[in-house]
């Protein structure tokens, strides 16, 4: 019996069936067995959001042997490595797409009431549409949405592929043109204990083109700083033969952004992801996050 370590909600368990589903066609023979986790970052509902409050107490099960395989959303995952674990495999991602619930972008207007609890996705929407109010909302996806067909929000912004992965329908999906998402959006990471000879089966799930995308765009990331929460945004996709990375960092109020691109070999995915923080760096990119950051202290 192996256990598949994950989160409670909803959309946890989703993406958890869906890799289990995958993992009993590899291997019929062994019993795939769920264990739910409870996270601080589940617990702790009004408290701030840190770096790994949602894969800690996996990531420790993982550790002890509780469990076996922990199915984590990439992009909840701190960009510096835990010390015994690895990623085996990163299967092909979902929608890395933005979403809109309850309202067009192109509907809201100055006052327009929308529910995000992410200073990515707020930023760039000051930047679109500028005098929307920004609503902070946490909770899982149902509760969310639930408060635009109360008309408390005209809207709400999640991820696309959080939506697709439990059924619910997209509504405006956000061109990364517009509205860049947020590091590995969209993507799982199938997380193991360091030696684990379940390695080769997890690992055949792994899926190249997007590793190399995630890789670069976690190369972003941590050469900003590493926070999941940083307000960085970046896409990075295969076209042609090329790796294609996009990023920008975006100030508060939607006032100001910083925008890079670079293509290169998908080889080069970590080179690429640096390349393009350092010309973030150079434009101002750390300056604004400072700002940024000043600004929700005081």
């Amino acid at each position: 019996m192996s256990g598949v370590g994950t989160r409670a909600s909803r959309l946890a368990r989703a993406q958890t069936a869906l890799v289990m589903t995958r993992l009993r066609e590899l291997e019929p023979g062994r019993r795939w067995v769920e264990v739910l986790i409870s996270t601080s970052g589940d617990r702790e509902a009004g408290a701030p959001l840190g770096t790994g409050v949602f894969v800690k107490e996996i990531e420790q099960a993982l550790l002890e042997g509780a469990i076996d395989v922990a199915v984590h959303s990439l992009k909840d995952l701190p960009t510096d490595p835990t010390p015994g674990l690895v990623v085996a495999a990163i299967p092909e991602r979902a929608d890395p797409r933005d979403a809109l619930i309850g309202a067009r972008l192109a509907d809201l207007s100055p006052g327009s009431r929308v529910g995000t609890g992410s200073p990515r996705r707020a930023s760039q929407l000051r930047r679109l549409r500028p005098g929307v109010e920004i609503v902070a909302v946490r909770g899982n996806l149902t509760t969310r949405i639930d408060k635009t067909r109360r008309g408390d929000l005209e809207a709400v912004m999640v991820a696309a592929a959080g939506l697709e992965r439990v059924g619910i329908p997209a509504g405006d999906l956000l061109d990364p043109s517009e509205v860049l998402p947020a590091p590995g959006q969209g993507a799982l990471a199938l997380q193991i204990r360091l030696g684990d000879p379940i390695a080769s089966l997890v690992g055949a799930l792994d899926h190249g083109e997007t590793r190399w995308a995630v890789t670069a765009e976690r190369a972003v990331l941590h050469g900003l700083g590493g926070g999941c929460l940083l307000p960085v945004g970046t896409y990075a996709r295969m076209a042609g033969s090329s790796l294609v990375v996009e990023a920008a960092v975006t100030a508060e109020d939607g006032s100001r952004q910083v925008r890079v691109r670079a293509e290169g070999p998908p080889a080069d995915a970590v080179a690429l992801g640096e390349d393009v923080a350092g010309r973030l760096r150079d434009l101002g990119a750390l300056e604004l996050l400072e700002s940024d950051e000043h600004a929700r202290q005081a």
